[in-house]
Formats: structure tokens, sequence, C-alpha cells
């Protein structure tokens, strides 16, 4: 499928990719979806601002969800955000664009929901780390990232998938952290 070319910014697509509008993110229910209902338009870090509009919506949907209501959940939008990411991408014809951040909002709610409870400052220090792993893709990310890129069902595989070696990083670093001297600081 060829991009729409209204939602192209001023450079050709060819030199520049495409960055999706709040037109393009309406016109699919996958766009809405992977593209963080709006969290990913940004042009300055739209990872952030996914990670942010996912730290949100945990704290808001932790008010009704228990351990099994939660699992579920993240399950269900793992494959979602599957499918929404490989609709999106083949849409935007980028492989894996930074305003696609479902990836983030599952990663990142895996994160909290297996650190809860805990205090603001250890979820500040998660967003920090998961941000930093995801950011940087260092070791296992950078292998996850680079294993399954493309378009298609594996592309948007990979989409997901750095950002949850990135999460389970984040959550190593963060039981290294409770179990050493450290952990009283929080």
């Amino acid at each position: 499928m060829t991009p729409d070319p209204t939602t192209a910014t001023a450079d050709p697509p060819q030199t520049r990719a495409m960055r999706p509008s709040w037109r393009f993110a309406g016109a699919h229910p996958a766009h809405a979806l992977a593209l963080g209902l709006g969290a990913g338009l940004g042009r300055i870090a739209p990872g952030t601002a996914g990670t942010l509009w996912a730290w949100a919506g945990f704290l808001l949907l932790d008010r009704v969800l228990d351990d099994q209501g939660w699992a579920i959940a993240l399950v269900l939008a793992l494959l979602v955000g599957w499918w929404a990411a490989t609709v999106t991408s083949e849409h935007l014809q980028v492989a894996d664009s930074s305003h696609i951040v479902c990836d983030e909002v599952v990663a990142f709610w895996l994160i909290l929901w297996l650190l809860s409870p805990a205090p603001f400052v250890e979820q500040l220090v998660a967003f920090a780390l998961f941000r930093l792993f995801d950011a940087f893709k260092w070791g296992p990310v950078r292998w996850a990232d680079r294993h399954f890129k493309g378009l298609g069902w594996r592309g948007g595989l990979g989409i997901m998938l750095d950002d949850l070696v990135a999460a389970g990083l984040t959550l190593l670093v963060l039981a290294w952290l409770r179990a050493s001297a450290l952990a009283p600081w929080w």
C-alpha cells in the first residue's frame, strides 16, 4: 500500500520518512492504537511521550484491574499492539517508525505491573532505565531490534520485541537495586 500523500511532511518520502498526522491516526483503528492515541505524534521524543502516556494509563487502569486482569490486558495489548504496529508500519512504509509507541505502552505496563506496589521514586527510576535501554538499544535490545526489522508480521513483532527486551533489562537492574544496599533510598 502506498502512503497517503496528505500525511507526508514537506520533504518527499524518498529523502525523509513520513511523519504521521492526526488525520493519519484517525484513518484506521490500527494507526490510532499504534500511535498511542496521539501520544506518538510529537516531533520530539515520541517514545518518551508514549511511555509517559503508558504511565498515566497504568495509574488509571490499576485502580480497576487485579493481577488476573492485568495479565489478560497485557496479553491482549501485546497481540493488538503487534497487529497495530504491523499495519501502521506498512502504511507508513517505515520498518520501525519512532512514532509507533504501542510497544512502549505494553512494555512499560509490564514493568509497572511487576513492580507494583512501588513508590513513586522507584517508578521514576524504572521510567528512566526503560527509556535509556529503549533509546540506546544496548546488547540484547540491539539484537532484537536488528533481527526482526522490516515490514509485515515479522517487523511488527520486532517493533514489540525490542521494547519487551528493554523492559526485561529494566526489571533486572531494578531487581539488583532492590537487592543491593541502594534500595533504602527509595
